[in-house]
């Protein structure tokens, strides 16, 4: 399936910073962060992606137009003349916003010699790889983390896909398989494929060897291997980091089956110019209505479809919120999505009441609450502990304070989980 390079990408190769180390010094790229939306939940990803002092895939200072993209591109090349690719990276995933079609169109038709790239999750690359290559795409990078669904779920909060959330092995199944079946179908259209893993140490850093193997089998040219970013307020916040020793002997050991990235710089959605010299900044607010207008536009990281959220709330009747976390005996879990509520079950947690209301015991009654309400996206309850919102953040789930109809408190809980997930700063 690996197949060697056709010639008419050799020479692509040659000037692309991302899958050629011996360019990337010489060669500038500029990301485009034209595509908001996106199609899945990573415990990795906090969708707060407006930050100018910040450095990681998905984060950007300004979403804009197509048409907006084209200007700014004309503009850059004045600045950055060593500029050879263009690539959509986000903030959102590319392949969930049909302006990155658009963008990709009205780029290839005014800079036929630019590069043109993109990076995925893969959920929809399969049915968008015959419109990528008759735009020209050449390059495709996909971000696969597992081929193993058990993996996977530990990785992905929820999929959503042909108009359904997805949760669990069943979302995994489904993006994983999207995903190898992205890869395969790009690989044979003649694209040359980058398969980016996040290195998540006790999640799938011992199964990243079998994912490295699997993308040589599906023809991906090159794999690059990232350290997991613990970022705030995602499920992975308080997770650590693999050291850079663990990263080099993971590379070494997959370099057996396929080529290494290993100057990747884990860039921003809107990065300009060579790896390791951003310049981002410079370029920043160029959006052409704040130019007009001399004001700031921000435009907030979309989920495609609607979201669907677990919340635990601690009621004694199920009517009103009524009872502190450390007091609940029993958690009434309900299901809410677009502001329809359903009965999901109850957790027991009557079994730890008994112990002293502070030292260590306390502090176990804490975390094991906080064990038995692993999975939910958040927590209603009159008040909390210091300890309690430490265990339960820990943990990726949210303890928000509520009173009054439960009901009422879900739908407030719910905008709340969006806007913490979701909202842009500022």
């Amino acid at each position: 399936m690996n197949k060697e390079i056709r010639p008419e990408l050799l020479a692509l190769l040659e000037t692309h910073p991302c899958y050629n180390e011996c360019a990337h010094k010489k060669f500038a790229r500029m990301h485009l962060p034209i595509a908001p939306k996106c199609n899945i939940q990573c415990n990795f990803c906090n969708r707060k992606y407006d930050c100018t002092n910040e450095s990681r895939p998905g984060v950007t200072s300004e979403v804009l137009t197509p048409e907006e993209a084209v200007e700014k591109i004309r503009y850059v090349r004045t600045k950055v003349p060593y500029l050879s690719v263009i690539g959509i990276a986000g903030p959102g995933d590319p392949l969930a916003n049909e302006e990155t079609f658009r963008t990709l169109e009205l780029v290839g038709r005014e800079f036929p010699d630019l590069t043109l790239c993109l990076s995925t999750n893969g959920l929809n690359l399969p049915q968008s790889v015959d419109r990528l290559k008759a735009l020209n795409v050449r390059f495709v990078t996909v971000t696969m983390n597992a081929i193993d669904p058990e993996v996977g779920a530990k990785v992905y909060d929820f999929v959503h896909y042909e108009g359904r959330n997805y949760r669990g092995v069943e979302a995994a199944t489904i993006l994983l398989r999207n995903q190898q079946e992205g890869i395969r179908r790009a690989a044979e259209a003649g694209m040359l494929v980058k398969v980016n893993s996040v290195l998540i140490p006790g999640i799938n850093a011992d199964h990243l060897p079998a994912v490295a193997k699997r993308a040589k089998e599906l023809g991906a040219y090159i794999i690059n291997i990232l350290p997991l970013i613990p970022v705030p307020g995602t499920k992975f916040e308080n997770l650590s980091a693999p050291t850079a020793k663990q990263r080099r002997e993971l590379q070494d050991l997959c370099e057996v089956d396929i080529r290494q990235m290993r100057h990747c710089r884990q860039c921003r959605a809107d990065a300009i110019g060579l790896l390791g010299e951003d310049r981002s900044a410079e370029f920043a607010r160029f959006t052409c209505a704040a130019r007009a207008k001399g004001e700031e536009v921000n435009v907030p990281l979309e989920l495609e479809g609607s979201t669907k959220y677990r919340i635990a709330v601690a009621t004694s009747d199920g009517r009103t919120v009524d009872q502190h976390y450390g007091h609940a005996e029993r958690f009434r879990v309900y299901e809410v999505e677009a502001g329809r509520i359903e009965d999901a079950g109850s957790v027991d947690v009557s079994g730890l009441q008994e112990v002293p209301l502070f030292g260590p015991d306390h502090r176990r009654k804490m975390v094991s609450t906080a064990e038995r309400l692993r999975g939910m996206d958040a927590v209603i309850s009159l008040k909390y502990g210091d300890p309690a919102i430490e265990e339960l953040r820990e943990r990726g789930i949210i303890p928000i304070e509520g009173h009054g109809d439960v009901h009422e408190a879900l739908r407030q809980a719910a905008d709340s989980i969006y806007k913490e997930r979701a909202a842009t700063f500022g």
